[in-house]
């Protein structure tokens, strides 16, 4: 096994790894601001990914830095405004942009339909200040953050919120991950183009929403727009012929779900994709995702955290009637929406016009750079906030009587419709409106799910020590062996 970030061997031949060089550069935006206690690893340099030239839909003007306010005080030169967005374009040198059905909406007007009680909002570059609304207060530009910022370590000042953020820093994708995966996208989408002279193909999933692990597979959608109607299989079947022929493809299969993909691994390396045909919600949610993600320090060490803490209690596999990662991503941003002191607000709810369930697809992956930071008046330590999510659902959450709803920031009233009528667990999906938990379908599964919550919170309560419900160093090491 070889590490990510290099070449496997046997494929070194072009000086990008397995893959001949681009005539146009493909590939996504990387210069963006981020904490080295949140991203600690360096960004790509230029011999290993082309700078990407943005060109952003009107100019943007940023008056000179002065400091930031939060909650009303002055921001000190070492504190940190940690929020990122990362814009995932496509480039259309190949053939001109293609007509959708869907609607075509202007420069979107990204601004806070509300104001959100116990919060202020501060800017940072990429957020346009074209678009304002004359009652909303902006606050000039955040500047960038230095290498050697520790502002995590704000929460992080005692032994549990230590270890999270350990397990954090250990585990997160590097950069040097997400561009391999990027690399065999861009690949992917011109030899795809050979038969599909209209596809457009997408890097999705946690790989992209900031979500993901070193060791996470990566997920892919191929839109293929006009007005033909494509057939998934037929599709998914030619790929699969094709894919056969490409010397950096190795192990395709054909799994024929409800969402039917194709699977295949980068050859001569442990890189796992998953390819669907035109599940276009899940480019909207992935940058819903990513918004959440970047809108406070503590969102993506706290979802990791929940992530291995239920794949190690064994509740985290939809194909096996628990958990998916998605639905327990959703359920962490629920429970912070639902503090005395919100951690984060509804996205969709403040920002309509960034999260359109409409929007031309093409247009998705810029609207987040349209919103300002959520600075939260709710500073609880990462354990502090570990601890009261297992309370949340071991003993306040009503499973029998409430829907999670992300897109509402509440627990909605659960109604006799057919989506949520003897349903286990009811997490609403940000878009379609339908149930992610679905999965959880044998009453003796969702007992093991609440049980494990009411346990891990009762050990974790008493001992406040990670490892009392989650080996941490087996976890890390596992997650790096790949990589030595």
């Amino acid at each position: 096994m070889f590490p990510r970030s290099a070449a496997p061997r046997g494929h070194s031949a072009y000086s990008h790894g397995p893959y001949p060089p681009h005539a146009v550069p493909r590939y996504y935006d990387f210069n963006h601001q981020r904490a080295a206690a949140v991203n600690s690893f360096r960004l790509p340099g230029p011999d290993r990914l082309p700078a990407y030239e943005w060109k952003p839909t009107s100019p943007t003007v940023f008056p000179p830095h002065t400091p930031a306010m939060i909650n009303g005080r002055k921001r000190r030169n070492d504190e940190y405004s940690p929020h990122v967005v990362k814009r995932q374009c496509f480039d259309s040198f190949s053939h001109p942009r293609i007509s959708s059905p869907s609607i075509q909406i202007p420069p979107p007007l990204c601004l806070p339909d509300q104001d959100i009680a116990g919060s202020s909002r501060s800017s940072f570059t990429g957020y346009d200040r074209s678009h304002h609304s004359p009652h909303s207060h902006l606050h000039p530009q955040v500047s960038a953050i230095p290498e050697d910022s520790n502002s995590l370590q704000v929460y992080a000042n005692d032994k549990l919120s230590g270890q999270m953020v350990e397990l954090f820093e250990a585990c997160q994708q590097q950069s040097s991950d997400l561009v391999r995966k990027e690399m065999c996208r861009a690949q992917l989408q011109l030899d795809i183009q050979r038969v599909y002279a209209v596809a457009r193909l997408y890097l999705t999933g946690s790989s992209m929403s900031g979500l993901g692990c070193r060791s996470s597979d990566a997920d892919l959608c191929l839109v293929l727009k006009g007005n033909k109607r494509y057939d998934p299989i037929h599709v998914l079947s030619s790929l699969q012929r094709l894919f056969r022929t490409l010397s950096y493809v190795e192990r395709t299969q054909l799994i024929r779900a409800k969402v039917p993909i194709l699977r295949f691994r980068e050859k001569g390396s442990d890189l796992e994709f998953d390819l669907n045909i035109n599940n276009t919600v899940g480019i909207r949610n992935t940058f819903l995702l990513r918004s959440y993600a970047y809108a406070d320090l503590r969102i993506r060490p706290i979802i990791l955290v929940v992530k291995k803490w239920a794949q190690h209690n064994q509740i985290n596999d939809a194909s096996k009637g628990t958990l998916s990662s998605y639905t327990l991503v959703l359920m962490v941003l629920h429970y912070l929406q639902t503090r005395n002191e919100p951690v984060l607000p509804s996205l969709q709810r403040d920002y309509p016009e960034c999260f359109n369930p409409l929007l031309e697809i093409d247009t998705v992956p810029e609207r987040p750079k349209y919103i300002p930071p959520y600075i939260s008046k709710n500073q609880s330590s990462l354990g502090e906030l570990l601890l009261g999510f297992l309370k949340y659902y071991a003993t306040d959450f009503r499973w029998e009587k409430q829907v999670i709803s992300v897109r509402e920031a509440e627990a909605l009233p659960k109604n006799n419709s057919k989506e949520w009528r003897n349903k286990f667990i009811c997490v609403e999906e940000p878009f379609e409106r339908n149930n992610v938990a679905r999965a959880v379908h044998e009453k003796v599964k969702f007992d093991a799910i609440k049980a494990q919550f009411v346990e891990s919170w009762r050990i974790l309560q008493k001992r406040k020590d990670l490892n009392s419900i989650l080996p941490v160093r087996a976890i890390i090491n596992k997650e790096i062996r790949g990589f030595l």
